[in-house]
């Protein structure tokens, strides 16, 4: 059987087309085709799990049931109780797979886990907030088919945008009115090209074409260099036009059907600080850990008083929360010192904001202090994804082993 990494290759995009068409014309006639939709599903699902990819399918299979079955049963349990031992336990069960999931290569020297499977992280966000909404009271109407359809959104299944239960149920249980759907459909078409450049040409030449040369000239001569520098840069476009450009598609094919999937990057290297940037980067995933990590540690530690002060409270939780993130992507050194620079640069940030709000009029701002300040923040994050990398790792560790 022929399989395909989601928006890798012409094939998968000319099958989307030919997909798409009757959702289309339905949308366009004010109709909305639920039972078409799901064999869409199925199908790209079966394209992106199936053949040589089973035992990923296999997994994917097996983690849905476990999740619905476990997102269900608290909504049962909540209907009646409250218990905070039984939510924790909730959270923890939800979170469990993706946790062996990324510990199992730390400690069997490498290897995969048998239920790991492309996209586990993204529905993982997903299954944790429906959980902690169920608990706040806010998600009343849960619906354990709905939900199971909510995870298993084809477009955004391998590297998202996260969306939020309510907001794709009330999109998908509902036709867009015509005039709307043409603007979704202007929009789809506009992100779908916009996305081919992102990945197909400026991805490549960043990432094929000119991030092997400078990594070359790098590892030639010790320690830094110009070369170093160039991958820097080189490596920070390369990321942000290949994830960008995969979001945009998951946009575009959600907008063809009738589904406002949230946007995920919006000029980021445009931002004048480093929170701004991450307003403007990655934007599903920050805004996750900022309403579902972020301000629930902050709510507990000042319920519990854990800290006197309330700047302390949100410094410290800036970089437990950045810190998570970067064992998110990995358990390596880089991975996580990326995590904690975030943190401490959040700190700093609010810092300097705060110093500048106390003290009116006494530093200049103009559109040169906001130039520099955009120049500070971009070079700030490519040396942060410089980290990001691993170049470093191989850079300087890697030859360190080969001499001894």
């Amino acid at each position: 059987m022929w399989t395909a990494t989601p928006y890798e290759n012409p094939t998968y995009f000319f099958m989307l087309a030919i997909a798409l068409v009757p959702i289309v014309i339905g949308m366009l006639r004010g109709r909305r085709f639920h039972w078409y939709e799901l064999l869409v599903s199925f199908f790209f699902l079966l394209l992106t799990f199936g053949g040589p990819k089973w035992q990923q399918g296999i997994a994917l299979i097996g983690y849905l049931i476990f999740q619905v079955m476990l997102v269900s049963l608290y909504n049962r349990y909540r209907k009646q109780h409250n218990a905070t031992g039984v939510f924790v336990g909730a959270v923890i069960l939800a979170i469990l797979p993706l946790a062996v999931v990324k510990m199992t290569p730390l400690l069997q020297s490498g290897n995969s886990s048998l239920i790991g499977f492309l996209g586990i992280s993204y529905l993982t966000f997903k299954a944790v907030q429906t959980i902690m909404e169920i608990r706040d009271g806010v998600l009343k109407d849960y619906d354990p088919w709905f939900f199971l359809q909510f995870l298993a959104f084809f477009p955004t299944i391998s590297s998202g945008p996260i969306d939020r239960y309510r907001r794709f149920k009330k999109d998908y249980l509902n036709v867009p009115e015509r005039g709307h759907y043409l603007d979704l459909l202007e929009k789809g078409v506009h992100y779908l090209f916009l996305g081919f450049v992102y990945k197909f040409m400026l991805s490549y030449v960043f990432g094929s074409l000119l991030l092997p040369r400078v990594q070359h000239i790098a590892l030639q001569t010790d320690g830094l260099s110009w070369g170093l520098l160039g991958v820097m840069y080189v490596y920070s476009f390369y990321l942000f036009f290949d994830f960008a450009g995969y979001s945009l598609f998951a946009v575009a094919i959600s907008y063809f059907m009738g589904v406002e999937t949230p946007m995920n990057f919006k000029q980021p290297f445009k931002s004048h600080n480093i929170k701004e940037f991450w307003n403007r980067w990655h934007i599903t995933l920050s805004f996750w850990f900022r309403d579902y990590v972020y301000m629930r540690l902050v709510f507990f530690f000042m319920k519990h008083k854990t800290f006197k002060s309330p700047k302390t409270t949100a410094n410290v939780t800036y970089v437990l929360n950045m810190l998570l993130m970067g064992f998110w992507h990995g358990e390596t050194w880089y991975y996580i010192l990326y995590g904690l620079i975030h943190g401490v640069a959040l700190v700093i940030n609010d810092w300097w904001l705060g110093f500048k709000k106390k003290n009116p009029g006494r530093l200049p701002h103009n559109r040169w202090t906001e130039a520099l300040s955009i120049f500070i923040t971009f070079n700030f994050v490519c040396f942060t994804f410089l980290v990001f990398s691993g170049f470093l790792d191989e850079l300087f560790f890697a030859r360190i082993v080969k001499l001894s």
